[in-house]
């Protein structure tokens, strides 16, 4: 990276300057850094905030089970095969499921500004490897009314690899967009807070306690005099330090520093935090700011968390699932905040009603199966539900 600016002339046997000459520094990625931050410019990357909220996004869709579904006349099921246990168990070698997903949503989300690819590895039409790709590795280019992509320089149509997006460009509508300019403003307001924090924490003008003293005496009359009398008794460092004031002009009676909640520092900084935490689509407490609240979780989770794990699902269909039929989709209901009680009272309302079997409320509750809980059965006497018409009471 250059940062332009002046430089100096070289002419031999000279030492003279061109003032309209222009100076070109070069910068690597940890000096760049620095010197953005220096003219008070913070990158979404290196904003705590901002990564944190992120992360919880990538945490949660990571959590979740990614099934392999199919269409069926009497309804979706689940089927289990080679594919699934690839997609859902081992998408690499270097990775589990869990790392993998977190990597693509933090791309996408943060590090990719809005982008995330992964390139599939194949052997005889059969997927053997699923590779996320850092971003600094890729580059889009539009070709016509569609695009292709380079990695590493090699060129890849939109076919040929994943890609997810969030927040379509206005102009390619195939490229997506990451937080734009309030997470920016966000991101740069709470490193300035963070800066004044440090800033009025390192610096001790506060004064420990002020001695009066007789202004007119000729021990206190010159700065030697006064310094004599601090060395004596006080022996204390200039930061800091008591102060002294005639007697006779000033009268003291508290002393008070300012606080960070004279400053409005902390009001700015939790005002700072809940406006970060709605831009990324995170709730406050995440963050830090607030309490607690699992309608808040919920909602969380059925809306950003949704929304994200949708778009990972829809377009690993679209690119890796050859049958119509099949389609995959992550397990969202696994992270709703439902205590055990109710579980147990709207599985077993449901188990009840021969809705549901024992197995499936014993492994909503993490319990194994047992065998002989595997049929639908009624309240009346707990019968399999298709010998519900054989009862003794009904044939009299």
């Amino acid at each position: 990276m250059a940062l332009f600016g002046r430089r100096k002339e070289k002419r031999e046997n000279t030492t003279t300057t061109n003032p309209n000459a222009s100076l070109v520094a070069w910068l690597n990625s940890d000096n760049w850094t620095e010197a953005c931050e220096k003219l008070g410019y913070t990158s979404l990357k290196n904003c705590p905030e901002i990564i944190t909220a992120c992360r919880k996004i990538a945490e949660q869709v990571s959590n979740m089970t990614l099934y392999l579904m199919v269409n069926a006349e009497g309804g979706d099921y689940r089927i289990i095969n080679e594919l699934s246990y690839k997609l859902d168990i081992n998408p690499n070698p270097l990775m589990s499921r869990k790392l993998f997903i977190e990597a693509c949503v933090m791309n996408l989300l943060l590090y990719g500004d809005g982008n995330s690819v992964v390139l599939p590895h194949t052997d005889g039409g059969i997927l053997t490897s699923l590779e996320p790709i850092e971003p600094y590795r890729v580059g889009f280019y539009q070709n016509g009314n569609g695009y292709y992509l380079t990695i590493d320089g090699k060129r890849y149509e939109p076919d040929e690899v994943l890609h997810f997006r969030i927040n379509p460009d206005p102009h390619k509508l195939w490229l997506g967009t990451g937080i734009r300019v309030s997470g920016r403003l966000v991101s740069d307001s709470l490193a300035k807070a963070s800066r004044t924090i440090n800033d009025f924490n390192s610096r001790q003008y506060k004064p420990n306690v002020i001695v009066k003293v007789d202004a007119t005496d000729e021990g206190f009359a010159s700065e030697k005099g006064r310094r004599k009398l601090l060395d004596s008794f006080f022996a204390s460092s200039k930061a800091g330090e008591p102060w002294l004031l005639p007697m006779d002009k000033f009268d003291v009676t508290s002393v008070k520093g300012l606080t960070l909640q004279d400053l409005a520092i902390s009001d700015t900084v939790k005002d700072l935090k809940e406006f970060a935490a709605a831009v990324v689509g995170v709730p406050s407490f995440v963050l830090g700011v607030g309490e607690y609240k699992k309608d808040e979780w919920n909602n969380f989770i059925q809306t950003t968390v949704r929304s994200v794990a949708t778009t990972l699902q829809q377009e690993m269909t679209q690119k890796l699932i050859i049958s119509p039929k099949w389609y995959l989709k992550f397990n969202t209901l696994s992270l709703f905040d439902y205590s055990i009680s109710e579980i147990s009272t709207v599985y077993g309302g449901l188990y009840n009603q021969g809705i549901v079997t024992g197995n499936e409320v014993r492994d909503r509750l993490g319990l194994e199966p047992l065998d002989g809980l595997d049929e639908l059965v009624r309240l009346e006497n707990f019968i399999p539900i298709t010998e519900s018409g054989n009862q003794k009471k009904l044939n009299n």
